[in-house]
């Protein structure tokens, strides 16, 4: 056969859709617009339901929002940044879900500005961690992470301890929060300053409290007196995955 031939014997090959394809590909300008129409088309296809749902997300009996005190703590757990060594999201698999428990639910994230998912385990992930462990066994953990788990190469946060803090500014952050849609009342936002103290005294009139954010504990966290940083990250974690009764929930088919 010659050299130039271009199909069977002297017949001419029959051009394909590969072929025209080619033009795409040679051709820069043609080759962004073509991207660009297939990206625009698949966010479309995945963007425009959801302006027809009344709610992305299932609701689930016992969420609500975070306490004073835990709204606190919480950002203190973003502000040492937490999240960048442990994750906030147990995945729907085996191996997960037997060490960490039930997988996460989009709704346990849904008063979370900015979420807390992360994309890194150098610890353990915490979504399920309230309860599991003492106060005690917390505020030692913070203090110095060698002494309870040895293999730790997590840094120490004594000072949380030592660093007292007050209600001063505790209103104006649960009115930051509604403010971007946590369903917090206008009665929460008048008591925040009261609730965010008495969470963290058991002696206190804390009825009220307990009322507004059902199942929230209240007792000094780190057994010492007034309320320092430590009380606040302390009552954050001893939250975290305790508001779903994960013995009675059952999934809402998606709509």
């Amino acid at each position: 056969m010659p050299a130039n031939a271009t199909g069977v014997g002297d017949r001419p090959r029959k051009r394909t859709f590969l072929d025209k394809h080619q033009i795409i590909e040679r051709n820069a300008s043609l080759l962004l617009v073509g991207s660009l129409l297939v990206v625009s088309i698949g966010g479309i296809v995945e963007i425009a339901p959801l302006f027809y749902l009344e709610n992305t997300i299932e609701e689930v009996e016992g969420m609500r929002p975070y306490s004073p005190l835990e709204l606190t703590g919480r950002e203190i757990y973003v502000r040492e940044g937490c999240y960048t060594c442990h994750s906030q999201m147990i995945r729907p698999m085996r191996d997960e879900v037997e060490r960490y428990g039930h997988y996460s639910l989009a709704a346990e994230s849904m008063y979370d500005h900015p979420h807390q998912w992360g994309s890194k385990r150098t610890g353990p992930d915490l979504a399920r961690v309230g309860g599991r462990y003492s106060d005690a066994w917390h505020v030692d953990h913070l203090k110095d992470p060698q002494s309870v788990v040895p293999e730790s190469i997590m840094p120490p946060y004594a000072y949380l301890a030592d660093t007292m803090i007050t209600a001063e500014y505790t209103q104006d952050l649960v009115k930051a929060h509604a403010a971007v849609g946590v369903p917090y009342t206008d009665e929460m936002i008048e008591n925040a300053a009261a609730d965010f103290i008495a969470q963290a005294d058991p002696f206190s009139d804390w009825d009220d409290l307990v009322e507004r954010y059902p199942g929230a504990q209240v007792r000094n966290f780190d057994d010492a007196p007034g309320i320092s940083e430590m009380d606040a990250l302390v009552a954050y974690l001893q939250m975290l995955g305790t508001l779903v009764d994960f013995s009675t929930f059952t999934p809402v088919a998606s709509r």
